[in-house]
């Protein structure tokens, strides 16, 4: 099964490997939640959900989830079982660890690592890769909100393998509005995260809506605006040039290629053309 999920990607290094490799690993994950009967109560999002299922074309780390209602008792412990016994049907074996949340973290997390080296070897030179070079260990995090903010909608995504089910996931507006409101917002101290502007870049070349409505809620709960003061079209705007005013180009640049293989691509970036793609934007409000 892992080598024909395997013959869907172009693999022309080690790095291409251990991307589709780690994708593979993620939608048996996907699997063993759905057996579970974790999308009953939760919703995928994030980079992963809109690589998987809405066709973003750059790899990406975590399984980003938010539940449906608010539940700060919630644990993905009992769900541990199901994903291991997905992975060991495959001959596959994982570890799972729960990472302790902090006390003021709305945040449930755990790890999933391979523990199949030999495997991953064989998978490798089968990919006509050199072997020597797997050494890296493939690892995926988990991440459920647990106080999500609302008004998002959520439809159901087909995924065919490793066998065919459905994942609850946001709807691609409202996922574009949780990317925002984190280009806009997130703190990475000294990092910049250029998977953030890829993103932005992906959505406006699609043309996409962004939900404006769900954006200020967003906001608001976060603490970035005050709640008589929800953002207009406009006033988003505003936001995204001043952040494109500071952005560290190059520090864009060197975050994201790793995850995409035609790193020409990015010749193009610049200051100038992240505000071009801002006045592209098409965006979407009930008010």
């Amino acid at each position: 099964m892992l080598e024909s999920m395997l013959r869907r990607y172009d693999l022309e290094n080690i790095n291409d490997f251990h991307n589709a490799l780690r994708e593979i690993l993620q939608e048996i994950a996907l699997a063993g939640l759905y057996r579970g009967g974790f999308f009953e109560k939760t919703a995928f999002y994030g980079g992963t959900c809109l690589r998987i299922f809405y066709g973003l074309d750059r790899f990406s780390e975590d399984l980003d989830f938010s539940l449906l209602v608010p539940n700060e008792g919630f644990c993905l412990d009992p769900y541990f079982q199901a994903i291991e016994a997905e992975f060991e049907a495959l001959g596959v074996a994982v570890e799972i660890t729960q990472k302790k949340r902090g006390s003021q973290s709305a945040i449930e997390s755990a790890f999933l690592k391979s523990s199949t080296d030999i495997h991953i070897l064989s998978l490798a030179a089968r990919a006509k890769l050199k072997t020597g070079t797997v050494k890296q260990q493939i690892k995926i995090k988990f991440e459920v909100d647990t106080n999500p903010p609302s008004g998002f909608a959520t439809e159901e995504r087909l995924l065919l393998q490793p066998y065919s089910f459905y994942v609850k996931c946001y709807v691609v507006e409202d996922l574009y509005a949780g990317k925002m409101h984190a280009l806009l917002f997130r703190r990475w101290k000294q990092r910049v995260k250029g998977r953030d502007w890829y993103d932005f870049e992906w959505y406006v070349k699609n043309g996409f809506s962004l939900n404006l409505d769900h954006f200020n809620i967003r906001a608001i709960e976060s603490g970035h605006i005050e709640k008589e003061s929800k953002l207009t079209k406009d006033g988003l705007l505003d936001f995204l040039e001043n952040k494109i005013a500071t952005l560290d180009i190059e520090s864009v640049k060197i975050d994201i290629r790793r995850f995409i293989k035609d790193k020409n691509t990015l010749d193009i970036w610049s200051r100038d053309y992240f505000l071009e793609l801002s006045r592209m934007m098409k965006i979407n409000s009930s008010a």
